[in-house]
């Protein structure tokens, strides 16, 4: 991984930290996310740091509370740039000020370029940007002069010559900036001087590289639901673990019409080792009389982990666990340190790792869904998987409102077969 050029997106609790990172490697740069609290801790462990940005977030700079980022980071010598939230938080910490607008700009707005910037080569003078901000930079720090302007920000954009620092208040990572694509490629090749090389080969010999250093022998187990995530976490894992995987199917009794033969039929073709287990009953008895949501998710949870274990027992002693996190799922389970909140429980994150006695392997964890997708093609997986929509752990439990009962999941089986059958007949479905 490390003989790449990387550049580190530092979470300052935006929602689109993980979009900017996406937007890298989408333009075959590699890229990871750290949070801004453990930024300056983590940074020497990237030895081809090429760059970095601030993400947005949604504090205001001057709050007590607002998250910071140790000043030594703009003496490590690496461009920056900073994006909404860390555009203020450049200009704060270089002694500009930074205060409440008089005018909350949400949503496409004209930006206006008024200096020619290596950040800017190639897009128009006047070109449509997206804003998500109430604070705004009332005046520039020392060394740094204005690039745009927008009709309620004074400076929409600046630049640090002498440091490489660059900061927009606008979000060129979202599809509503029109050029932000653009935007995001000058920083990474002409300000950054990033080499374009980072691509689907790499994340397989990446995941595979890290099972060897994770795998010293003996067995390991894995939960496979027969959906891409953790269909091609087994699959790398084969091809390091060969004979001693063993894949385990649960039926939860919370699937879709005809799910556990249409995912037992796909497996089989892969020639991977599977356990079936169907233990429906089990987990609509444990349901009986739930109707929260996060208590039904917790209940299926560890009525999960419970049948796993019985079935490790059976057919184990397991030393490893391979699990299908993504790198998303990390950040959603909102780690320790992160200012961004909880959202909801996360059925991967929040289960096993902490409560089984295996040691972990997840090839997967620096993967995007996107990219799980393009491994899995290289792979020569069938579309069966490949297209498979995501569906969760809870299963229809979720979408049931209420308590869960066979009836109530009946209705639901059927009515979502007949969802997917129009959408496939329309051609909606791959879409």
């Amino acid at each position: 991984m490390m003989s790449y050029d990387t550049v580190a997106v530092v979470d300052f609790g935006g929602q689109y930290a993980h979009l900017i990172s996406r937007r890298i490697r989408e333009l075959k740069v590699y890229s990871e996310v750290v949070t801004c609290d453990r930024a300056s801790y983590v940074f020497k462990d990237f030895p081809n740091l090429k760059g970095i940005i601030f993400s947005g977030g949604p504090s205001s700079i001057y709050e007590r509370e607002a998250p910071k980022i140790d000043a030594s980071v703009y003496s490590l010598g690496i461009p920056i740039l900073g994006i909404c939230y860390g555009h203020q938080l450049i200009a704060s910490q270089f002694n500009g000020i930074v205060s409440k607008g008089d005018f909350r700009e949400y949503g496409r707005t004209r930006l206006l370029i008024k200096k020619g910037n290596l950040l800017f080569k190639g897009v128009k003078k006047e070109t449509t940007v997206w804003m998500s901000h109430g604070d705004r930079v009332e005046k520039l720090p020392k060394g740094f002069i204005n690039l745009a302007t927008t009709q309620h920000s004074k400076f929409a954009a600046f630049y640090n010559p002498k440091k490489k620092i660059y900061g927009v208040q606008f979000h060129p990572e979202v599809v509503h900036t029109v050029e932000g694509k653009k935007i995001l490629k000058n920083f990474l090749y002409e300000i950054c001087g990033c080499k374009p090389n980072w691509k689907v080969s790499n994340f397989i010999s990446q995941a595979i590289d890290g099972i060897k250093k994770e795998y010293n022998g003996g067995k390991i187990v894995c939960a496979i639901s027969g959906g891409l995530d953790s269909t091609v976490t087994a699959m790398l894992v084969k091809m390091v673990a060969k004979d001693n995987l063993v894949c385990v199917f649960v039926n939860n009794g919370l699937l879709r019409k005809g799910e556990p033969e249409s995912v037992m039929e796909s497996l089989s073709k892969l020639n991977l080792n599977v356990v079936y287990i169907d233990a429906s009953e089990r987990f609509l008895n444990r349901l009986k009389g739930v109707t929260d949501p996060e208590a039904k998710r917790k209940v299926v949870g560890e009525t999960f982990v419970e049948v796993f274990n019985e079935v490790a027992t059976r057919h184990g002693p397991f030393e490893y666990l391979a699990q299908g996190t993504l790198y998303p799922d990390v950040i959603e389970s909102a780690m320790s340190g992160s200012p961004a909140a909880t959202i909801k429980s996360h059925h991967n994150v929040g289960g096993l790792p902490s409560r089984l006695p295996y040691r972990l392997i997840e090839p997967l964890r620096y993967m995007y869904k996107d990219e799980v997708r393009k491994v899995a093609s290289t792979l020569g997986l069938p579309d069966s998987i490949l297209k498979r929509h995501p569906f969760p752990g809870p299963g229809l439990s979720a979408r049931i409102v209420g308590e869960v009962n066979e009836e109530k999941l009946r209705i639901c089986r059927e009515a979502s077969a007949i969802v997917e059958e129009e959408l496939k007949r329309s051609g909606y479905y791959d879409k």
